[in-house]
C-alpha cells in the first residue's frame, strides 16, 4: 500500500464505484461462474501436473522468477497463496474449457473467414484537393516523382509523413469497404487511381499482400476469440435472466 496513506477494503470498493468499473467487474465475476459451473458440467477438472505447469508459466511471464519476487507480487496485488492458487486455477479451467468447447471448430471457422486474415502491405497520402491526386497519379505513373517524395511532400502528419505513408499491416477490416475491394484487388506493387471517400481523395501504393497461414498463433487466436464471443453471450444470457 502507499506510505503514509490508510485505504481500506471500503475505500477501494468505493474508487471502483467512482471509476463505473461495477459493470465489468460483475461481468467478469459472471463469466468466472459459468467458465466454473460449465466445466463441471463437462466434467473438465485440471490435474495437479497441469495446475503446477500453469503456475509456472504465469510466473515466468510475469517475472516472477525467484520466490522473493512472487511473495513481492503477491502482496502487492492483496493475495494469498489460496488466492494464487485459485487465480491460476481458474485460468487453467478457462483454457481447457475453451479447448474442450472449440478445438474442432478452429478448422471450419478458418476455412469460412480466411479472407479476413488477409494483409495488406500500403502506404497512403490523402488529399483534399482531387485535381490534385490524379496529377499526382499520373506523375508517379510517369516516374516523375516517387511515392516517398510525394509523401514527404503533401502528408500534414508528421509521423505519418516520417514514414513515406507507411500504414502498416492491415486486414479489410481495418479498412472501409469501399477502399478494401480496390485494395484486395491489387496485383502489387501496384499504384491505385485516387479512391473518393467524403471528399478526399485517398492515393494508395499496394506494396504486398500476404495470405494467410493457419499458423499455431492464429490457431489460439481463433480459439480464443471464439470461446470470448460464447462466453460474452452467456453473460449477456444471464444478465437477461436476472432482470425478467
Amino acid at each position: 500500500m502507499l506510505q503514509g496513506y490508510s485505504i481500506s477494503l471500503d475505500d477501494m470498493i468505493h474508487q471502483v464505484k467512482l471509476s463505473c468499473q461495477i459493470p465489468a467487474i460483475a461481468d467478469a465475476i459472471a463469466a468466472r461462474q459459468i467458465v466454473a459451473k460449465t466445466a463441471e458440467v463437462e466434467g473438465i477438472n485440471p490435474e495437479l501436473s497441469e495446475l503446477q505447469q500453469a503456475a509456472d508459466k504465469f510466473r515466468f511471464s510475469h517475472d516472477l522468477e525467484s520466490e522473493e519476487a512472487t511473495w513481492a507480487w503477491l502482496k502487492k496485488h492483496q493475495l494469498s497463496l489460496d488466492d494464487f492458487e485459485e487465480l491460476i486455477h481458474a485460468k487453467l479451467l478457462s483454457k481447457k474449457l475453451a479447448q474442450h468447447l472449440f478445438a474442432d471448430k478452429v478448422n471450419p471457422f478458418w476455412v469460412e473467414h480466411q479472407l479476413d486474415y488477409v494483409q495488406v502491405v500500403m502506404y497512403e497520402i490523402v488529399l483534399a484537393d482531387q485535381d490534385l491526386a490524379m496529377e499526382l497519379f499520373y506523375a508517379l505513373e510517369e516516374g516523375e516523382i516517387s511515392f516517398w517524395e510525394a509523401a514527404h511532400q503533401y502528408i500534414q502528419e508528421p509521423e505519418l509523413r516520417r514514414t513515406g505513408g507507411y500504414r502498416g499491416l492491415l486486414r479489410r477490416k481495418d479498412l472501409r469497404p469501399e477502399m478494401s475491394a480496390a485494395i484486395f484487388a491489387a496485383k502489387p506493387p501496384q499504384l491505385l487511381k485516387p479512391i473518393v471517400i467524403n471528399q478526399k481523395a485517398h492515393l494508395i501504393l499496394v506494396e504486398e499482400i500476404i495470405q494467410p497461414e493457419l499458423t499455431d498463433q492464429f490457431r489460439s487466436q481463433i480459439l480464443s476469440d471464439l470461446f470470448s464471443d460464447w462466453l460474452a453471450q452467456q453473460v449477456k444470457k444471464a444478465e437477461m435472466v436476472a432482470l425478467t
